[in-house]
Order: structure tokens, then C-alpha cells, then sequence
């Protein structure tokens, strides 16, 4: 999966890897891209029965694209996941409580595959551009908000919007697209689920992870991108086109620049390349 199609993707949908009855479910549901996991959601009993299933799913063509979500590279278990899905037919593996460049490039030499790096401690965070441009492999780079809260000994949420910010600048200044945002834990609070999207969006995150399919729509829907604004981004770059100067004031009297017209560009590229993508937004 390249960038571009990372930069496209709505919505992560975790399947736990050791529950094979459900992975039919989601590739027939909405979500974007699918994320098996062999991690948080597997007891230890179940861990090879969950690699297992991982690489006969990524072994047959899928009807989405389908990540696999290793277990920490410094045990036996990722050890383990990363020997048997090396090389192999998932789209990418998300790689979670990462710290260390040099643990990123081994994954990546190793698998030869595209990776998703989570950052799930404060020494993840601050290493965050480090690890971010760690590999060519690497696709994009996101924070694990429960652990991270965990390891900073928060109670607030509030209190990760500096970490979250941080991540942003990371993925940007390393020439990765927006990251993803975490999972919303509250699965039956679709109102906070949409506000907290949107908040999200507002500052710079494009899709999240979705850990029950009832969060899906909510997700596709707030980070599709308004066919309102849509319209008047495509006005406005109709109306820099016949225009000879860089800047100008628009009708409502705001002031036009190469860095409005290159936001106005990214929203309409963003829309082309969804609905093309056979996604209607």
C-alpha cells in the first residue's frame, strides 16, 4: 500500500486475528482498510493461532486492504509475527509501542514490507520524527492514546494535544501524509465519536481507528470531505486560474494566497481521488 493510498484511508477497522469468523464480516462492512490483530486483542494462548490465521488471510487476494498489528518488536511473540510475515501478502504491518529507530529499520529489512508505526510512550513521542523518516517504509506514523495516557500518568485527554500536534509536524516534515487518529474507546458514544473526529480533522489527522464496525459510518463520514466546502475550494482555484495576480481578496473579503490556493488544491485532489476511488463523498 503506498502513501497515496494511506493518505485515502478512512477508516482502520481492528479484527482480533484469533477470531477468523470475523474477518468475512468486515471485508463485506464499510470500512477502508482492515487491521488484524495479533496484539492487545489476543490472549496469550491464543497468539499463534492468531498468526496463523493472520498469514493464511494475507496468503489469498482480499477485497480490502489488510494490515496486521505485530506484537512489541522487542518480545518473542513480535519476533515471531515478524519471521512469519515476512515478505508475505499483507498490505503493511502496524508496528505498536515503537521507540527506536533501529527497531523500525530492522522491521522494515526483515519484511520488506509498509509500516505503520504506533507511538505509545513518551519516549516514542519524542523520537517521533526520528522514527518517522527511520525507512523508506515507512508510511505513516500515529500515537496509542491508552498507553501513551498510561505512560504520561494523565487523567485528562486534553492533556495529549501537544503529543498529538507533535505527530502531525512528524508525518508532514518526514513527507508522510496526515496520520491517522486513535481509536475512540467509547464504542457506544457515536456524538463523541463524530465531535471528537472533527476536532481531529480540524487539526491535521485525516481517518482513525475503529474498534466495533457501528463506529465505521460516523468515521467515513466526518473525514469524507464536505461536498460544500468542495465546491467553493473548486471556485476558488477556477477563479485563480484567470487571475494574474499571487493575491487577492474574494468576495467576502478574505485575503487569497498561494497558501490558501494550496489548501484549496489538496481538498479537491482529496475528494477527486476518493470518488474515483469509487468512494462517493
Amino acid at each position: 500500500m503506498s502513501k497515496g493510498a494511506v493518505a485515502l484511508t478512512r477508516s482502520w477497522l481492528y479484527v482480533p486475528a484469533h477470531r477468523r469468523e470475523l474477518l468475512p464480516k468486515a471485508m463485506a462492512g464499510a470500512a477502508d482498510a482492515i487491521v488484524l490483530d495479533l496484539e492487545d486483542a489476543v490472549p496469550p494462548e491464543a497468539k499463534q493461532e492468531a498468526r496463523d490465521n493472520a498469514v493464511a488471510a494475507v496468503g489469498h487476494s482480499q477485497p480490502k486492504p489488510v494490515w496486521v498489528r505485530v506484537n512489541a518488536l522487542d518480545t518473542d511473540w513480535g519476533r515471531a509475527d515478524l519471521a512469519a510475515l515476512a515478505a508475505g501478502g499483507a498490505t503493511g504491518l502496524r508496528l505498536p509501542k515503537v521507540e527506536s529507530p533501529d527497531a523500525v529499520r530492522e522491521a522494515a529489512e526483515r519484511t520488506g514490507l509498509p509500516l505503520h508505526v504506533v507511538l505509545e510512550s513518551a519516549l516514542g513521542v519524542e523520537r517521533a520524527f526520528e522514527l518517522a523518516s527511520a525507512h523508506r517504509l515507512v508510511t505513516v506514523v500515529s500515537l496509542g492514546e491508552a498507553d501513551l495516557m498510561a505512560d504520561l500518568r494523565l487523567r485528562d485527554r486534553t492533556a495529549l494535544e501537544w503529543a498529538r500536534q507533535r505527530v502531525v509536524t512528524a508525518n508532514r516534515a518526514a513527507g508522510l501524509p496526515s496520520p491517522p487518529h486513535a481509536a475512540w474507546t467509547a464504542v457506544a458514544d457515536l456524538e463523541g465519536l463524530a465531535a471528537d473526529s472533527e476536532t481531529a480533522k480540524a487539526r491535521g489527522f485525516f481517518g482513525r481507528s475503529v474498534l466495533h464496525p457501528r463506529q465505521i459510518e460516523t468515521v467515513n463520514r466526518v473525514f469524507s470531505p464536505d461536498p460544500d466546502e468542495v465546491g467553493r475550494a473548486r471556485a476558488l482555484l477556477d477563479r485563480q486560474a484567470v487571475r494574474r495576480s499571487a493575491a487577492w481578496l474574494d468576495e467576502d473579503g478574505r485575503f487569497v494566497d498561494p497558501a490558501v490556493i494550496a489548501n484549496a488544491r489538496w481538498l479537491v485532489d482529496l475528494a477527486d481521488a476518493l470518488e474515483n476511488g469509487g468512494i462517493t463523498v
